[in-house]
């Protein structure tokens, strides 16, 4: 089969390697789509640990064709979604739904071969059938939406709370989908630069600031008197977290949605002790993706417009390139089978 493999960081090509043979517990599926998330870019330039020689992708849709194990044999030939979690299904935190508590935690894309390939391996215990009409492309997107809908759920987000998001990547552009459908209000994005804000503003945000051509602190004032209930960071820079933390009202939640990169940051602690913040980790979807594709199937959520480049795995460094500029319109590129 065709797959794009990270043979050591920054060292990416088009390989030809054998298709995967599922062991028992686990499927094989016929990739239809995979998107690039930037966080395969941060695998790709060593930034996260990973199993290298690596195929990434965690962002996939597919068909089952074949399975390891015979009680599986009911998935042969469905349409599927699932969770990019290898665990060991038997712990405290595997039987309590905390997959990534346990201490054999695996994730495809990252410690396994991801789904940038024609084929995947994925656990059968985490698979989601796909509703007919929610296409390839747009099921493909259940991963960050489940991520947007866990950090909603870490952060106590709830029916009229005042939400900002830092970030309008397409983490940022889920928690606006989430917040809205929610009935979350005067919900603002904000972004460095104009290049995603416009799809902020076309998807309902009440407001958008660009953070390097207006005065966030100022703009804030304005649109939420008092403080903000909910703020999501979906960047993990340290200068957006440190407006994060001064912008939440008293009392507030400030949940951390973007990765650090594993750098030291500087915040200043009193913005979080005096103001009594409640600060959340949420660094994953926490097993959302059956929730996602249900609210995509009901039409209560529709990521259509983040489907902006499809491309065939040839074209995988302009993908690459795609998600590393960002050029204005562009949400995600997206790995398409026929």
């Amino acid at each position: 089969m065709k797959a794009v493999q990270i043979q050591k960081p920054h060292e990416m090509s088009l390989i030809e390697t054998p298709i995967p043979t599922p062991p028992a517990g686990f499927v094989r599926v016929k990739v239809k789509a995979a998107a690039i998330c930037a966080t395969d870019l941060e695998v790709i330039d060593g930034n996260i640990p990973a199993n290298y020689p690596l195929i990434p992708g965690h962002e996939w849709s597919g068909i089952v064709d074949a399975v390891g194990s015979e009680e599986d044999a009911h998935w042969i030939g469905r349409a599927v979604i699932g969770s990019n979690d290898v665990v060991c299904c038997k712990c405290d935190a595997c039987r309590s739904g905390n997959w990534r508590y346990c201490k054999d935690f695996e994730e495809i894309g990252f410690r396994r071969n991801g789904a940038y390939a024609e084929y995947v391996i994925v656990p059968s215990y985490g698979l989601a059938e796909k509703p007919d009409n929610v296409p390839f492309e747009e099921a493909a997107l259940c991963e960050p939406l489940g991520v947007a809908l866990g950090t909603m759920e870490k952060a106590g987000a709830k029916f009229g709370d005042t939400l900002m998001i830092m970030g309008a990547g397409s983490i940022g552009l889920c928690m606006l989908a989430v917040g809205r459908t929610m009935g979350m209000r005067k919900i603002v994005v904000c972004a460095t630069s104009k290049k995603r804000l416009k799809i902020a503003e076309q998807m309902g945000a009440y407001a958008t600031i660009a953070t390097k051509e207006e005065d966030l602190m100022a703009k804030m004032a304005q649109y939420h008197p008092g403080g903000t209930d909910v703020i999501i960071d979906a960047t993990g820079i340290e200068e957006c977290l440190q407006s994060c933390f001064k912008l939440a009202r008293k009392g507030g939640c400030v949940a951390l949605a973007g990765y650090g990169r594993g750098k030291m940051m500087s915040i200043r602690v009193d913005d979080i002790h005096v103001n009594n913040l409640r600060v959340v980790g949420a660094g994953n979807n926490w097993n959302q993706h059956k929730k996602a594709i249900t609210l995509m199937a009901d039409g209560v959520i529709n990521l259509s417009a983040f489907v902006t480049n499809r491309i065939r795995l040839e074209d995988f460094e302009t993908g690459i390139s795609l998600a590393r500029t960002r050029p204005d319109g562009f949400v995600k590129a997206i790995f398409v089978h026929e």
